[in-house]
C-alpha cells in the first residue's frame, strides 16, 4: 500500500488497476487535472475539490450535477450524466473499498509487549505482536506474527491467535478459542463465551457444562459487540472469509459457511448450520437445529423456522404500513384459519352440484 496523505488521479487509476480494469476520463473542460491533489474520500453530496466520491445507487444520481467532488468513479452507463473528472469501471463500489484502505489512516502499533499487559510465562508471543496497555494473556495462549491486541484485549488460556490479526479494544476471547489469519475483531466482542445451556429438573433448571470451544477461519471481521458462543459438545465453527456485523448473536455448536455475511442484531440459535456465501440481513432470526443451504439470502427481520434446501432469497413478516391499516390486517391474521376452512367447505357443496 502507497503511504503518503495525497494522490493524483494517474495514481489511483494505477493503484485500482492492481486489481481491477479501469479507465481515467478527463472532464469535458479539463483545469490542469494533473495538478489535482486527492486528499480523502467523501459522499457525492458533501464532497469537497480535493475529495474523490462515488456513484454505486443509481438513486443517488441526482447529486452528480451538483457534486464538488474533484473526480467520481462510475460504471459506464453513468458516463454521459457526469462532466467531471470520471474513474470508469464495472464496479464502482468494489473501487470505493479497495480505495477506502488506501485512504485509510490507522494508527501503527508497536511491536512488544506494553508494561502494563500481564503475560503468562507459558504464553507464546511473536516478538512481532504487539500487547497493547491493560492485555491478559493467560497461560498456554499463542500470540502469532504481527497479531496486534489493542488496550484491554483479553486472550483466554490455550487460545490462539493467527497471524496477522486484529484485536480491537476491549474484545474477550476465551479459553481453548482458535481464530485464523488475519482476523478482525471489533471492540466489546466476546468469542467463546458460555452457550445457553440448561436442562428443566423438578427443582429448577440444572447448567449444561459448555466443553467445546470456537473456531475461527481465515479473513474473518466479527462486529462490535458481537457474541459467539463455545459449543456445548462439538466446537462452534465460523468459515474463512465469514463477515458479522455489530450485535450479532452466535449459539452455541453452530456452523457458519465460508464466505457468509450476516448483518447487525441478526441471531443464530445453537446446532444450526449455515451454508457458505449466504447473506443474513439485520435483524433477521434462525432458530436452532436447521440447516440452510449454500447461496441463500435471508431479507430483514425474517425469522426462519425451518430448514432451507435451496439456494434462493427468503423473506417473512409484513412490510410497514400505517398503523390503523396493521391493527385490521392483523384482526384478519387471526381469522385466517376460519376463513380458509369456509372456503373448503364452500368448494365441497359446490363440488357436489
Amino acid at each position: 500500500m502507497i503511504d503518503k496523505s495525497s494522490f493524483s488521479l494517474v495514481e489511483l487509476q494505477a493503484y485500482l488497476q492492481q486489481h481491477i480494469d479501469v479507465e481515467f476520463v478527463a472532464a469535458d473542460k479539463p483545469n490542469k487535472t494533473e495538478d489535482l491533489s486527492i486528499v480523502s474520500m467523501a459522499t457525492l453530496q458533501t464532497a469537497q475539490c480535493d475529495q474523490l466520491s462515488f456513484l454505486a445507487n443509481p438513486s443517488y444520481r441526482k447529486y452528480l450535477a451538483s457534486t464538488k467532488a474533484a473526480a467520481v468513479i462510475l460504471h459506464p452507463n453513468e458516463v454521459s450524466h457526469y462532466s467531471g473528472n470520471k474513474l470508469v469501471c464495472a464496479d464502482p463500489y468494489i473501487a470505493f473499498a479497495l480505495l477506502s484502505k488506501l485512504f485509510s489512516r490507522d494508527i501503527e502499533s508497536p511491536s512488544g509487549v506494553h508494561p502494563s499487559a500481564v503475560v503468562d510465562v507459558s504464553a507464546q508471543v511473536d516478538p512481532s505482536a504487539s500487547i497493547g496497555p491493560q492485555c491478559v494473556v493467560q497461560a498456554g495462549a499463542v500470540i502469532e506474527a504481527d497479531v496486534v491486541l489493542e488496550a484491554g484485549v483479553f486472550i483466554g488460556a490455550d487460545t490462539v491467535v493467527g497471524a496477522g490479526s486484529l484485536l480491537h479494544a476491549n474484545v474477550s476471547i476465551s479459553q481453548g478459542v482458535s481464530l485464523g489469519k488475519r482476523n478482525e475483531i471489533h471492540n466489546n466482542a466476546v468469542i467463546g463465551s458460555e452457550g445457553f445451556g440448561f436442562a428443566k429438573t423438578p427443582s429448577g433448571w440444572l447448567k449444561v457444562h459448555q466443553l467445546g470451544s470456537v473456531v475461527l477461519g481465515d479473513d474473518v471481521e466479527i462486529g462490535a459487540s458481537t457474541t459467539i458462543d463455545r459449543g456445548a459438545l462439538d466446537n462452534t465453527v465460523i468459515g474463512s472469509g465469514v463477515k458479522i456485523d455489530n450485535q450479532v448473536q452466535i449459539g452455541h455448536n453452530v456452523q457458519i459457511g465460508a464466505g457468509t455475511a450476516i448483518a447487525a442484531c441478526a441471531g443464530v440459535a445453537g446446532s444450526a448450520v449455515v451454508g457458505a456465501n449466504c447473506t443474513i440481513a439485520g435483524g433477521a432470526g434462525l432458530v436452532g437445529h436447521i440447516e440452510v443451504a449454500d447461496n441463500v439470502h435471508i431479507t430483514g427481520m425474517t425469522m426462519v423456522t425451518k430448514s432451507i434446501k435451496e439456494a434462493g432469497s427468503y423473506s417473512s413478516g409484513t412490510a410497514m404500513m400505517p398503523s390503523d391499516k396493521w391493527r385490521r390486517s392483523a384482526v384478519r391474521f387471526s381469522q385466517l384459519d376460519t376463513l380458509a376452512a369456509r372456503v373448503k367447505k364452500l368448494e365441497r357443496e359446490a363440488e357436489k352440484h
